[in-house]
């Protein structure tokens, strides 16, 4: 057998994962050593022993052999957080196709030497994202709320299986409002009990203060949260109060899912359908997949939960890879809004063309009657989406990017992907016409037309103009529960996460504006909008209207979202994905090169194309490389190229053969590669 050798990292921190050193594997301990192995070896010059983590195994040596010390010894009963959290990264860079730096960086904490009380971040989540309200004592916790009959038996079951060792990964489909949370905390309960821990991720830890309250109220300091606003030194102390044993849950966004949790028992993906849960940054993961992936190492039980799963959740657990648990009513009795689906071709017909239909309009001013509130939805913010010129038809773009400019405030113009601002020009960039006009609707101009509507009505704009600010959320959202407004307008952050007694009425203005993205996900995207927003209307025991606005009222995403009939859906989306063999029918591979010279971009996707093309012909489906749906941003261009085969391995190994091929040559070095599976 040949000699091999292990990469090992002495000191564990974020700053410290590119410094490996290399050891050889006696052949007494080859069967011993694996990735994450903590073992001992000789350090330094007076060769002071040393534990450290296996990082990588190879048969290469990096430099000469003569100088390569030997592995002394394995550590007996050396499994720990970080050594699970190490074979977690192994698996990651294998899956996603990045380097295990990438992949440590991605799961292992930034060191830094600055103490947060976590009251104190808690605190600083309800001043600066939540509505307002007091932090619970820390070491007072709340009796559970007793489950009605369908959560008491989701509930039951989980601990059945738990109990019987049977973790395969369950997805809880359940509509908006049937206390989803509320199952979460009672199988928390049992896993505590049991001397585990628990992760809970939420897409966007921003928006969901009631429910982290919940969680706080109920558990104490038992909790840790992590949150956007947390500096490196507070997000590595609260990782280092799991890794002590000082905290029972972790609380947070995507990163959370690495909390160094020594027996980790659950873990919870709340809304696992929402897209923050995919990685932008390299290795491209999706915590949903390393979530299950971890779940494994730990022998824990990974819950997912949604009122509209994805494809992907969905197709596993009615192949049986998932457990499929439903709550199919409201938990405090009552019942889902009642949905109406406007034709705004009709109303156009009629002679109306405000962005309100007709019917909407006389449901707002019944609202304003009756002193009830009224929340509106418009997934665009800003004031008109471009503004064009009438006489040579140019829109004005952005001079680093390839997309038009969004007009805000009617005098400035804002590139929503680099952030470069430009007051708005009198002539037309192209041809000097003075004849600029704003096209498209966003948040800011739904205000100003509300407020000429309905002049007596006290308005609220929520979007990320409006909170920007620090306390921006608490300002907003804690003046509308209050009642101080009578109308919310806003983007998508009004639609998660928040309960109002008084909102009986929700508007969805333009449903069908996402159908037209190009993205093969964009229907998918279509139908899970209306639902969340419609389930803000009547959460109390008064009676709620979601009005659905929209020019394709017969399209089946809008059919089945105001239906709320999800299997309706699935089988119409996922005869489309079957035909056009997309995920999760068909596995894809998506290769982003980029670069500053357009020319070297444009020649080496054309080798890649040819290079894979001849060596894998007619093992896999080419398509591109094209220009990315925006070509140019901040001065850089963007090419792609994708690759679809059912067979994941296959995928694997075309871009292992292009890693080895390209990455480390003269050219690539100019370019950006990355790589995304899904």
């Amino acid at each position: 057998m040949a000699v091999q050798y292990a990469s090992i990292i002495i000191d564990i921190s974020h700053e410290n994962v590119d410094r490996v050193f290399q050891y050889r594997i006696p052949d007494s301990l080859l069967s011993q050593v694996q990735v994450g192995t903590q073992v001992c070896v000789p350090f330094g010059s007076g060769n002071r022993q040393r534990t450290g983590y296996v990082v990588d195994i190879t048969d290469r040596a990096d430099y000469d052999e003569s100088r390569i010390k030997e592995v002394a010894e394995v550590i007996p009963e050396s499994v720990t957080a970080d050594s699970r959290l190490i074979r977690l990264a192994w698996w990651m860079k294998e899956r996603y196709g990045s380097t295990m730096n990438q992949a440590l960086k991605t799961v292992l904490p930034v060191r830094r030497r600055v103490r947060a009380r976590n009251r104190e971040v808690v605190r600083s989540l309800v001043l600066e994202e939540g509505v307002s309200g007091d932090v619970p004592e820390e070491n007072v916790a709340e009796p559970p709320v007793s489950l009605n009959r369908e959560q008491a038996a989701v509930a039951e079951m989980f601990r059945s299986d738990y109990d019987r060792g049977i973790h395969m990964p369950v997805l809880i489909h359940g509509i908006t409002g049937s206390g989803k949370t509320e199952v979460y905390m009672a199988m928390i309960d049992h896993v505590l009990s049991q001397g585990r821990q628990a992760i809970v991720l939420i897409p966007e830890i921003a928006l969901t203060y009631q429910t982290v309250m919940r969680f706080y109220k109920r558990f104490g300091s038992r909790i840790c949260v992590m949150h956007s606003r947390l500096s490196a030194g507070e997000r590595y102390d609260q990782f280092e109060r799991a890794r002590r044993g000082e905290t029972d849950i972790m609380i947070g966004a995507r990163s959370a899912l690495f909390a160094p949790f020594a027996n980790l028992g659950l873990i919870i993906i709340d809304e696992e359908h929402e897209g923050a849960y995919k990685s932008e940054g390299t290795p491209r993961y999706h915590a949903r997949e390393v979530a299950e992936e971890l779940a494994r190492i730990h022998e824990a039980q990974l819950i997912l939960g949604s009122a509209t799963p994805s494809l992907e959740a969905y197709s596993r657990a009615r192949a049986g890879i998932y457990r499929l648990y439903r709550l199919t009513g409201r938990a405090g009795g009552g019942s889902l809004a009642q949905t109406e689906v406007v034709d705004l071709r009709e109303e156009m017909k009629q002679g109306n063309k405000s962005i309100f239909s007709l019917r909407l309009q006389q449901l707002i001013r019944e609202r304003l009657d009756k002193g009830e509130q009224t929340m509106l939805f418009m997934n665009r913010r800003g004031y008109e989406n471009f503004v064009s010129c009438r006489n040579c038809g140019e829109a004005v773009k952005c001079p680093h990017c390839d997309v038009s400019m969004t007009l805000h405030n009617r005098n400035r113009l804002v590139c929503h992907y680099c952030g470069h601002t430009i007051p708005l020009p009198k002539h037309c960039p192209s041809c000097g016409s003075a004849y600029l006009a704003g096209f498209g609707t966003g948040t800011q101009k739904i205000e100003e037309l509300t407020r000429q509507m309905f002049p007596q009505a006290r308005i609220l704009r929520m979007d990320l103009d409006t909170t920007s600010r620090k306390g921006g959320h608490e300002t907003i959202l804690s003046a509308f529960a209050r009642g101080d407004a009578d109308i919310l307008i806003g983007t998508q952050m009004i639609v998660k996460g928040h309960d109002f007694s008084r909102v009986t009425l929700v508007g969805i203005l333009a449903a069908d504006t996402s159908l037209y993205a190009p993205d093969y996900r964009c229907g998918e995207r279509t139908f899970q909008l209306p639902g969340p927003a419609a389930g803000r209307a009547g959460r109390s025991q008064r009676p709620g209207i979601a009005v659905i606005q929209t020019y394709m009222p017969e399209h089946y995403c809008i059919r089945t979202a105001a239906k709320q009939d999800y299997e309706e859906f699935y089988r119409q989306e996922m005869g489309f994905r079957r035909l056009m063999a997309y995920p999760p029918d068909c596995h894809m591979l998506e290769i982003l090169m980029t670069g500053k010279d357009e020319e070297l971009l444009n020649h080496m996707m054309d080798q890649v194309y040819q290079s894979v093309n001849k060596n894998f012909q007619g093992a896999i489906q080419l398509i591109g490389p094209v220009p990315a749906a925006v070509y140019k941003v901040n001065d850089i261009y963007r090419k792609i190229l994708y690759m679809k085969q059912r067979n994941y391995d296959i995928l694997i190994r075309i871009q292992t053969y292009i890693q080895d091929r390209w990455d480390e040559t003269e050219a690539c070095r100019k370019l950006n590669i990355q790589y995304d599976f899904s």
